[in-house]
Formats: structure tokens, sequence, C-alpha cells
């Protein structure tokens, strides 16, 4: 019974680790500074997206398919 206890202590430490990294990645990628044009398009990124995430790299529409696996 303690090695199922053990095992299971580690896999919610190894969670806990992972969520930590997801969260300090997603920290330093909104400190990245972002783009005047769209990364996958290459037009230009509203000036209202550009304020309100100065770290944008993609306009709405590219972003959008991004995260629905149309990776641009």
């Amino acid at each position: 019974m303690m090695k199922i206890n053990a095992a299971l202590e580690l896999a919610d430490l190894r969670a806990e680790q992972e969520r930590e990294r997801g969260i300090k990645a997603a920290q330093q990628a909104l400190l990245q500074e972002g783009r005047d044009d769209c990364a996958g398009c290459g037009a230009e990124i509203e000036a209202q997206r550009r304020e309100a995430l100065p770290s944008a790299r993609r306009c709405i529409e590219c972003q959008t398919a991004f995260e629905k696996g149309n990776r641009k």
C-alpha cells in the first residue's frame, strides 16, 4: 500500500511541476515583444489587438486558425 501512495505522490508532484513549467512559459510568452505584421499572413496586426495583447504575433484570423490546429 505504501508503494502505491508513494507512486501517487510522485505523479502528483510531476503534474504540479509540469503545470508550473506551463505557467512560466506562458508568462515568458507574454513578456515577448509582439509584431506589427502577422507571422501567418503578413498583414498588419490591428492596433487594437496589439494594444490589448502587446505580445501578439498573429492577426485574429491567423491566431484562430493556429489554435484550431491549422498552424501558420
